[in-house]
């Protein structure tokens, strides 16, 4: 489960759950935990040690989004710096790992995936956070969204390829072949993550799905395809890993009515705000 701002009813309703999380650092944060070590310090104890060890905290993602275009993105690695050394000092830097999530924006190349590249404007943050993962053992999280590729070229990409629904390979880039996008949009960032100097770092998929409503293909049907699709096949791996189950979090558990954006932005829910299910999928 993804929490992408500290809550406190919902993380003690997670208590004891057993429920793994990523517990998000809200962009708006990052300048003042950057720039100061003490805030930091009081972020983790109040959000995390207060919680912990009943709520099992997995991953601090320090920003979600935000490189390579925004000003906000010069504060990541400080303030993953800060959290970094705020667990560290409870002893918990080698419970919960210290990362920042990115898109397919950071990618100045992806085809074919082999050649997965950051773009230039990205590498000038994602080396040295990059190096920072490396030091720490921890992974990269990064929001796959193969549907956003797909509707905005969809003369070019096959739906049933982006809804892992080929029958055969569609992308032959040797040795590998991909029958999915899904998988050539993430062995674009391992190949990415080699050429910035982090050939160990791993991929956590920190969001993913497909939009139930108010775009193109986005259907309850689609949406549903997908996301089962999804949890069938992280288990497998990609081409460029096989066999290395791909850790995957849905995007997202509710439909967002009043969410600002493009109307498929309100429509990524496993359920309705009133908590009725838009479509119902099996998680194991």
């Amino acid at each position: 489960m993804r929490v992408y701002s500290p809550d406190a009813a919902t993380l003690q309703a997670l208590r004891r759950s057993n429920i793994g999380l990523i517990l998000d650092v809200p962009n708006e944060h990052l300048q003042g935990l950057a720039s100061n070590a003490s805030a930091a310090a009081d972020w983790v104890r109040r959000n995390v040690v207060a919680y912990w060890p009943d709520v099992r905290f997995r991953y601090i993602a320090v920003g979600n989004e935000l490189i390579p275009d925004t000003r906000l993105a010069q504060f990541i690695l400080p303030a993953m710096r800060n959290v970094y050394a705020a667990l560290s000092s409870v002893g918990l830097r080698n419970d919960i790992k210290v990362s920042t999530a990115v898109d397919a924006g950071v990618l100045g190349s992806s085809f074919p995936p082999s050649a997965g590249n950051f773009s230039a404007a990205a590498l000038v943050y994602m080396i040295p956070i990059v190096q920072f993962l490396t030091s720490t053992g921890a992974p990269l999280l990064a929001n796959i969204y193969p549907y956003f590729s797909y509707a905005s070229s969809p003369s070019n990409v096959a739906l049933s390829y982006a809804l892992f629904e080929a029958r055969g390979a569609v992308v032959l880039d040797p040795p590998y072949s991909y029958q999915n996008l899904f998988d050539a949009m993430l062995d674009a960032l391992y190949a990415a993550l080699v050429y910035a100097g982090g050939p160990d770092v791993a991929l956590v998929v920190s969001e993913s799905g497909w939009p139930s409503a108010g775009g193109s293909a986005a259907t309850v049907g689609n949406a549903k395809t997908y996301v089962q699709n999804l949890i069938r096949h992280a288990p497998r791996g990609t081409p460029r890993n096989p066999g290395r189950a791909i850790e995957t979090y849905v995007f997202a558990m509710f439909n967002e009515n009043q969410k600002a954006g493009a109307e498929t932005e309100k429509h990524f829910g496993l359920f309705y705000p009133n908590k009725q299910p838009v479509y119902t999928i099996q998680f194991l």
